[in-house]
């Protein structure tokens, strides 16, 4: 039978890359996110984004902002580099985004809602992003109903030892810096990636001129080995430590916050005859210190995961995947701590109906400690209705159990119950012989007793009703010369709440153009203008959010094969504009830097 590889065995060994301004993306790449199993992109019904290495290097340092230049995708933040950010996948904010770093699930179950702050995530370190689009509660647990981002560390493809080292200063005192180091055997690898970040920053509110600084040391560290030709033992461990300077309210400037992110996860996989079986076991915490805060001071979040995965092929057209998870979760807030569990059994069923049409069914049970069992399912195709056209369907459903902090938290409702949810999602792509691409994606999502903080109560609550979030997404491509590319996308969304408003912070219009470029000499640079338009309201009291146009530029030289200069400005034209009410952004910064491999 064949053995497929395993997700870190793709992530290590897969170079093909693709972003909006580099290279197309290659449908014959594997995706590691859209299935139980390994799948080529080509053969997915899922919307599937990849940023490989060479994207990550040329787009903007904070990884937020560079995915919020993807369609689909947008961000909210309270400032600047390390404060709170928010993405939204089709209007569907971060507790609705499933969230890994080498298979690490790093999101924080003391957190208001389970989620991830992107807020100090940094490029540096990083060689692979996937985001998988739409509904995947069936495939990636309830945390997934908008989606699932999978962060994979910078890892070397050379065999035997090597290093490489990035140094860069710029705007608001900025200093970086960050090193990979890999051995690469016949039989495995182990890399090591460092960086430390220190920025003065810019004030967080607009109500005041003290600026509001960030530091952060990142490690990752990343190893597998062969033990047989069967057995392959691995690991993956990250440790992240900072400090956030913030203000605190319109009047006090002094808010100050530390955190520490601690994770691990070890795996075993072993190719049988008939079936091949993978079996790991995580651990994560994330500890925030707030010690001026008038409420709680202190959040700790932790997560253990165990979780058994087996693949068999059934026969050439059929592969199934099965298997079982165990995950405990508990928040201490202050003195107080609270905790739950769940347990989960899936499976996923993928049929080649014939060489051009592939379909996938997948099916999940999750036994909620709190909120009993809950269901979720996915249908899936792709339809190859002629050589350069795909058709992409998928319907899917999906539950969110409330987090411990809205349940238990200071505003917290016990009496909450469970989020359901429903998506569909139709698209079309046609690819040129030139390299040229156009696809569009149709997408709705219902979300049923939908949880959010109400102010007539003070406390969450369940809002009666259905949520949705429905749109149109295009995105295109086309190369105008042998050297430069035209790039662009736009994404309608449109949200409603049963109560006649919109989702929070979600623009209806967002455009996306831009250019990039690569000579045989050495030179290659990208930029792209981003306009976001028609959001709604937003803050306490309520103000207008006008609209706003951002340009970013980058740019990058090859010394030699083995060292390249590289210059960035973000926000070009220098933009005062918030994504988020009475919070500043950057104004024109720019970032000098230089990359060596040895």
């Amino acid at each position: 039978m064949k053995h497929p590889l395993s997700p870190l065995a793709i992530l290590w060994l897969s170079t093909a890359p693709m972003m909006a301004g580099a290279q197309v993306l290659d449908l014959d790449e594997i995706t590691v996110l859209a299935g139980q199993s390994d799948t080529e992109l080509s053969r997915t019904g899922a919307s599937v984004e990849v940023l490989a290495q060479e994207d990550i290097d040329d787009a903007p340092r904070d990884t937020a902002t560079a995915l919020s230049l993807l369609p689909g995708i947008t961000l909210s933040q309270n400032g600047g580099t390390g404060a709170t950010s928010t993405l939204r996948i089709r209007g569907l904010g971060s507790k609705y985004i499933a969230v890994r770093v080498d298979g690490i699930d790093v999101s924080d179950p003391s957190s208001t809602q389970t989620s991830f702050n992107f807020g100090g995530l940094i490029n540096s370190g990083i060689g692979r992003i996937e985001v998988l689009k739409g509904s995947q509660s069936a495939i990636h647990g309830s945390e997934a109903v908008g989606g699932v981002i999978d962060i994979s560390s910078r890892r070397s493809d050379k065999l035997g030892f090597s290093a490489s080292v990035t140094a860069e200063a710029g705007s608001y005192g900025t200093k970086l810096g960050a090193a990979t180091l890999s051995n690469v055997t016949e039989d495995g690898e182990v890399t090591l990636n460092v960086s430390r970040i220190d920025t003065d920053g810019f004030s967080s509110r607009d109500s005041d001129t003290e600026a509001d600084g960030f530091n952060q040391t990142d490690l990752r560290l990343t190893a597998r080995h062969a033990v047989t030709d069967r057995l392959t033992l691995g690991m993956a461990g990250l440790y992240s430590d900072g400090t956030l300077e913030f203000d605190r309210s319109t009047t006090d400037p002094s808010g100050e916050i530390e955190q520490t992110r601690k994770g691990a996860r070890v795996f075993a996989e072993y190719a049988g005859d008939v079936i091949d079986h993978e079996f790991s076991v995580q651990s994560f915490t994330n500890d925030r210190l707030d010690a001026g805060s008038f409420f709680t001071n202190r959040f700790v979040g932790k997560r253990d995961k165990v979780d058994y995965t087996g693949h068999a092929v059934l026969n050439p057209r059929t592969d199934l995947s099965f298997g079982a998870e165990w995950s405990g979760e508990s928040a201490r807030l202050d003195s107080a701590r609270y905790d739950t569990s769940e347990v989960a059994a899936f499976a996923e069923l993928q049929y080649a109906a014939s060489d051009a049409l592939d379909v996938s069914l997948a099916l999940r049970q999750d036994e909620h400690e709190d909120f009993g069992g809950h269901t979720s399912g996915r249908v899936a195709l792709a339809w190859r209705i002629a050589e350069d056209t795909t058709l992409r369907a998928v319907a899917g459903t999906g539950f969110r159990a409330p987090s411990l902090y809205e349940l238990y938290g200071p505003y917290g409702n016990a009496g909450l119950m469970a989020e359901t949810s429903e998506t569909y999602e139709l698209s079309l792509e046609r690819r040129f012989a030139n390299d040229s691409m156009i696809k569009a994606t149709l997408f709705n999502t219902a979300i049923d007793n939908l949880i959010d903080y109400s102010f007539v109560t003070s406390s969450y609550d369940q809002v009666p009703g259905v949520t949705r979030t429905r749109g149109l997404e295009l995105t295109g491509r086309t190369p105008l010369s042998g050297a430069v590319n035209l790039f662009g996308s736009y994404t309608l969304t449109d949200t409603s709440t049963p109560g006649g408003g919109r989702l929070a912070r979600t623009p209806k219009h967002d455009l996306l153009i831009g250019l990039s470029g690569e000579t045989d000499w050495g030179l290659r640079g990208e930029l792209s203008v981003n306009h976001i338009m028609d959001r709604p309201d937003d803050g306490f009291p309520s103000q207008a959010m006008p609209d706003f146009t951002v340009v970013h530029v980058g740019t990058s030289y090859a010394v030699t094969d083995d060292a390249e200069l590289y210059l960035r400005i973000e926000n070009l034209t220098d933009k005062t504009y918030q994504t988020a009410a009475g919070y500043n952004q950057s104004g024109r910064a720019a970032y000098f830097g230089v990359r060596a491999s040895f």
